[in-house]
């Protein structure tokens, strides 16, 4: 089937394009919170994955659990001064060990070479800000991957996640006639309200996402009924944030595509 509608695809980087298990942002934060004497659990500090790291900050200070510890090392709430510190200490630790963890998803460059060959512009954007992106991208590159561009989460004025913004850069940077003709896929339930938001199909992954959190060589090392365990509830969180499709990995993209393809042709919107 042709791509004759659909124009673009914008993607999320860790948990999507690289970085199974989306674990660079999350360690770096359980070792700041570590350094402040606050124990996080990996569980907890993937519960606000796909916000701006200073509102991931924010939002993970204000989960029960960590705000009680907080509150009992410290004699009062998390504030923004804290977050503002927290923030200046996990930017240069993010920084120098974002590439560390950020090599590609299996499958995931054959698949977007094949679709860029079928005439789809591949956009991007992430939760990190932008001197993140900075170290990243040449990574990236070095690795195989250059979208045709990419919004970091401090780009605009507007801001990031769960606003539509970085989404809509995209489209007006690569000149996309029709924001329905964009299919935004991601790894979190911020990320998948942003494409909602920007009026484009969405597509959630489970498997090599945030919400399984499981690393490439543990998650195919699973039995079938052992992934199926990590799968549901992963699912069932994109699901609930409004995804439309929902797979496990990016090589399974192009049957998603030209399902949403037959839908345009029957006069279906997201």
């Amino acid at each position: 089937m042709l791509f004759h509608r659909l124009e673009a695809l914008i993607l999320d980087w860790a948990g999507t394009v690289v970085d199974f298990g989306s674990f660079a942002p999350t360690q770096v934060l359980i070792d700041v919170f570590r350094s402040e004497g606050i124990a996080v659990s990996m569980a907890e500090a993937r519960v606000p994955m796909g916000l701006a790291k200073w509102d991931h900050i924010q939002a993970l200070g204000r989960l029960p659990g960590v705000a009680a510890r907080w509150q009992a090392r410290f004699g009062s709430p998390m504030t923004d001064a804290d977050v503002d510190r927290l923030y200046q200490q996990f930017m240069p630790l993010q920084i120098a060990r974002v590439a560390e963890y950020s090599a590609p998803i299996p499958g995931a460059l054959d698949t977007l070479n094949a679709l860029r060959a079928r005439g789809l512009k591949i956009g991007s954007c992430s939760g990190y800000p932008r001197v993140v992106m900075n170290r990243l991208q040449p990574h990236a590159a070095a690795c195989g991957y250059t979208p045709d561009h990419t919004v970091a989460t401090d780009d605009l004025p507007a801001g990031g996640r769960p606003g539509p913004w970085m989404a809509l850069a995209n489209v007006l940077a690569l000149g996309i006639g029709d924001v329905r003709h964009c299919v935004k896929v991601d790894d979190t339930a911020p990320g998948i309200h942003e494409g909602l938001r920007a009026g484009m199909w969405t597509v959630g992954l489970s498997a090599s996402g945030n919400a399984v959190g499981l690393s490439a060589d543990d998650w195919f090392a699973l039995t079938p009924a052992q992934q199926a365990e990590y799968r549901t509830p992963a699912e069932a969180l994109l699901r609930e944030a409004g995804a439309h499709y929902v797979v496990d990995t990016l090589s399974a993209l192009p049957a998603v595509l030209d399902d949403i393809e037959r839908r345009l042709l029957a006069g279906e919107r997201p």
